[in-house]
């Protein structure tokens, strides 16, 4: 074991089968990526799929909040999944962080013949690693060039595809993810987690912004590609196939995930370049490192994102969520609540429920009583969520997204 392993973290660990089912009984074993025979935990999965291990070592906290340490600030762990009746799952390089839950999900493959499992290797963070620099584009993109805006207003889309290289490598495979989950993905492999609050919401602005931009302005589509944005950091951002996320990191994305960053006057989202402001600098641009640093001055994120894109940006919210059967009533549900937004909440909750058991069922009286909040407050646990047993902003969001989900599964089968 390293020597400077001083911190520690916990790591969530969640498996799925093939229709997204949580796998109850499960058996990880969790190692030191590197050292095959070093297994420093193992436990079985709960019948919500999950497995929760706290105080894994790391290196210490300032490792991460230091621009000039040449050190990996960041734990790598290999995990080993076997479960009955599912092909064994292997991945390494997962990252841990100092004071941080990092989040592992699982998707395992039922027995088949002739397959010997997955085995997932996640690559070093885009702060550590070497990757390409960006190339610049301009911020707006002008409706008489290749690219031209096509759609009317901006949407946030239920998925993006993900082409998995760069535009032109033919051989990248393109991948279907939901936009909250890519952009968790992005912000985990860009930024570390220890950051600031505020510092961690102007950066997933900053990633937000630009992915909707590539979206609304169709962008690889109209240059005969069938895909929205790629994993390529000359290009676009770094998205790594099945990485872990933070949990600092998804709590703001679930919280802000429907906005973008405007101009006066300009409809669509702006296309927000960045780069780290340590290996690589860019005067004109977001630093990340140097956002770092205003958000420990006491900077606002919208101060920040103004400190490099100058006064008239500000943040907007999209007019349409896609992929959602209803939208957020527009104030927290609580005790006392009452009408079809609490009976749509139940209703969604009760065919969660069917699958993820540890969620009591609740009567579907539109009526928002102690027994609807402790199955919300349940749901938060399982999901990562704080658990208040308030249904907010994010709350609300994410007991759609699954429950949309769980019935398309219901569709399938």
């Amino acid at each position: 074991m390293d020597q400077n392993l001083i911190d520690s973290g916990n790591l969530q660990i969640n498996v799925t089968g093939q229709d997204n089912r949580p796998i109850r009984n499960a058996t990880v074993s969790i190692s030191y990526t590197g050292e095959p025979g070093s297994m420093v935990e193992q436990g079985n999965t709960d019948a919500s799929g999950q497995l929760l291990e706290r105080g894994l070592k790391t290196p210490p906290i300032e490792w991460s909040l230091d621009q000039n340490n040449i050190n990996q600030p960041y734990a790598e762990y290999t995990l080993n999944v076997q479960a009955e009746g599912y092909e064994p799952f292997n991945v390494s390089g997962v990252e841990l962080l100092a004071d941080t839950t990092s989040v592992q999900n699982i998707n395992m493959t039922p027995v088949a013949p002739g397959e010997e499992g997955s085995n997932v290797v996640i690559p070093a963070h885009t702060l550590y690693g070497e990757y390409p620099e960006k190339i610049p584009e301009s911020e707006i993109k002008p409706v008489n060039e290749s690219g031209e805006i096509v759609l009317s207003r901006v949407v946030v889309p239920e998925y993006v595809i993900v082409h998995d290289g760069a535009p032109s490598d033919s051989t990248a495979k393109d991948y279907y993810v939901t936009y909250r989950d890519y952009i968790k993905n992005v912000a985990s492999s860009e930024i570390y987690a220890t950051w600031p609050e505020q510092t961690i919401i102007a950066n997933v602005l900053a990633i937000m912004s630009f992915t909707l931009n590539r979206v609304y302005t169709e962008w690889y589509r109209n240059k005969g590609y069938d895909f929205t944005i790629t994993s390529s950091t000359a290009f676009d951002h770094k998205w790594i196939y099945d990485r872990n996320i933070f949990d600092t990191i998804s709590l703001v994305v679930d919280n802000i995930f429907d906005q973008y960053l405007s101009r006066p006057n300009v409809k669509q989202p702006i296309l927000t370049q960045y780069c780290d402001g340590n290996r690589v600098k860019c005067p004109n641009w977001m630093s990340q490192w140097g956002s770092k640093s205003l958000g420990e001055n006491g900077y606002s994120a919208i101060d920040i994102l103004r400190n490099y894109y100058g006064s008239s940006i500000y943040i907007n919210t999209a007019e349409q969520i896609s992929g959602i059967p209803a939208s957020w009533p527009g104030y927290d549900l609580d005790i006392g609540s009452s009408g079809s937004k609490v009976r749509q909440l139940q209703e969604q909750l009760n065919r969660i429920a069917e699958v993820y058991t540890a969620i009591p069922t609740v009567v579907t009286d539109g009526i928002y009583g102690e027994a609807t909040k402790d199955a919300v407050t349940e749901f938060q646990r399982i999901f990562g969520l704080p658990q208040t047993g308030i249904t907010d902003f994010r709350t609300w969001y994410k007991i759609s997204q699954i429950y949309v989900g769980i019935t398309r599964i219901a569709e399938l089968n």
